[in-house]
């Protein structure tokens, strides 16, 4: 009787474990402080509404900035419609590039929510100085007279410059990580998660639309008509509420931490491939060594294309 009573508690003490897993994460994902996350607390729509709400500003301030900028630096900064066009064509790659520099910092250094904080703050600062800069007379040049238009001087080219690229340089941790770190607040271990993941992809992609669709109709407005000033002090404002909606889900969000270099993570692939290379492969994936959860990186699917 005695080794059947332990046989039950041991089964039962098994089954009240298996339960508690069940409780938790098991993607690996921490929550603000470092701990293991229970799944009903943390994650999900609930915190991917705050995520959603910052993207969807986010967008507009960007747009409501560079959708226009032609017009601004032919009609305040007098630049002709070559030049006009080269700055901003330049200003658009430098926008587009800065994501890899964003990635790359998310992944081995900061963290995907540190790396969108810190960079929010960069691009708020920089859509602040060219808000300023629209606003204050002193610091634009001197409007046309017939046909005269002086240029801008090299102090006001600075300040201007300055705030473009600050943006240019901020949206680099926001496009690298912000819909990557959405993705983190579901389960891959759970299916009724991923399935919600999926969902979450068509949403974050919809409100960026939103966003871009009120900077190329209303902002645009707005600027040739009431002043460049409101006209970029309003998607200020709008990036101003994005930062606050970020950090009011801190204590919702699931974090995945740090999984360190992905240049080095390649150059392991290449190294251990060429390695192995002569190496017979077992047809059944499930005889693979390999761990189910690497810091900081979700385990891909096998798949036959590439053999």
């Amino acid at each position: 009787m005695g080794f059947i009573q332990d046989d039950a508690s041991l089964v039962e003490q098994a089954l009240l474990q298996d339960e508690d897993r069940k409780q938790y994460t098991g993607d690996g994902s921490v929550d603000f402080k470092g701990r293991p996350v229970l799944k009903h607390n943390t994650g999900n729509w609930k915190a991917c509404s705050f995520i959603l709400g910052s993207e969807c500003c986010e967008r507009l301030a960007g747009y409501g900035i560079g959708i226009n900028l032609v017009t601004y630096l032919t009609h305040k900064l007098h630049e002709g419609n070559v030049s006009a066009a080269r700055t901003v064509s330049t200003w658009t790659g430098t926008y587009f590039i800065t994501p890899l520099i964003g990635a790359v910092l998310a992944d081995a250094y900061w963290g995907r929510y540190w790396t969108i904080a810190g960079f929010s703050i960069i691009y708020f600062i920089g859509m602040c100085t060219l808000t300023l800069f629209a606003s204050i007379p002193g610091l634009n040049p001197v409007e046309c007279s017939g046909s005269i238009c002086p240029p801008a001087t090299p102090t006001q080219y600075v300040v201007f410059f300055l705030g473009l690229y600050m943006i240019a340089l901020g949206t680099g941790g926001i496009k690298a990580c912000a819909s990557s770190f959405g993705a983190d607040q579901f389960d891959d271990t759970d299916s009724q998660e991923r399935i919600k993941k999926g969902s979450f992809f068509n949403w974050f992609f919809f409100f960026i639309n939103i966003g871009a669709l009120v900077s190329i109709t209303v902002i645009v407005w707005i600027q040739e008509n009431a002043g460049w000033g409101l006209g970029f002090g309003i998607p200020t404002l709008f990036m101003g509420l994005a930062i606050g909606s970020f950090f009011l889900g801190t204590p919702l969000y699931r974090f995945q931490k740090p999984g360190g270099s992905p240049i080095t993570r390649i150059c392991q692939v290449v190294v251990a491939s060429v390695r192995k290379r002569d190496l017979v492969v077992p047809e059944d994936s499930s005889l693979l060594y390999e761990t189910l959860i690497l810091e900081g990186t979700r385990k891909l699917e096998h798949t036959e294309e590439l053999r």
